[in-house]
């Protein structure tokens, strides 16, 4: 991984982090800081819609992601990088790491890996449990716990908002500095 971000800095590639995650109502929301005697009350759901969202992150602070209220499967996957390549710089070589979900291993996924290589794409998959590796994981962790006010739990559409919002604003409003 080391080797990988060298060469991204000499810039000899540009190297993305992808995951999915999602966010809805009936996220934990473990506790909350207020005044004394003015408690946050928020409406217990035990179901609710969810907010997927598909990432790729650089340590440059370059984030392109889509997001759906569909479940998300290999077909998802597949579209968002095919969204991502059709907006990266085509004389751009690009590398992709991710996770070992069963969507990012399947045939249909294995399939246009080949396509993607001739758009200059190359996937490499980290090895089995170690998310610590996959740096958009700190990024899902900040927007959930740290950036989302508890505000935006109140509706399912001011989730969504404030979700975009978050995501729109990372690079300027919103940055992580990876050592």
């Amino acid at each position: 991984m080391k080797a990988l971000q060298e060469r991204e800095d000499q810039g000899e590639h540009e190297l993305y982090y992808f995951d999915e995650s999602g966010v809805s109502q009936s996220s934990s929301v473990p506790y909350a800081w207020s005044p004394i005697g003015q408690p946050w009350e928020i409406p217990a759901y035990t179901h609710s819609q969810r907010l997927n969202v598909l990432g790729f992150l650089s340590r440059q602070g370059k984030l392109v992601y889509h997001t759906t209220t569909k479940s998300v499967t290999t077909a998802t996957v597949i579209s968002a990088f095919d969204q991502f390549i059709a907006q990266k710089d085509p004389d751009t070589f690009a590398i992709v790491i991710l996770d070992n979900a069963s969507m990012h291993r399947s045939r249909a996924f294995a399939r246009k890996r080949l396509e993607w290589l001739n758009h200059r794409l190359h996937i490499i998959h980290l090895s089995a449990y170690s998310p610590e590796l996959n740096l958009i994981e700190i990024l899902w962790r900040r927007v959930k716990y740290s950036w989302l006010p508890l505000t935006a739990y109140e509706s399912f559409a001011t989730l969504c908002s404030e979700v975009h919002r978050v995501l729109g604003g990372y690079g300027n409003e919103y940055t992580i500095t990876y050592a």
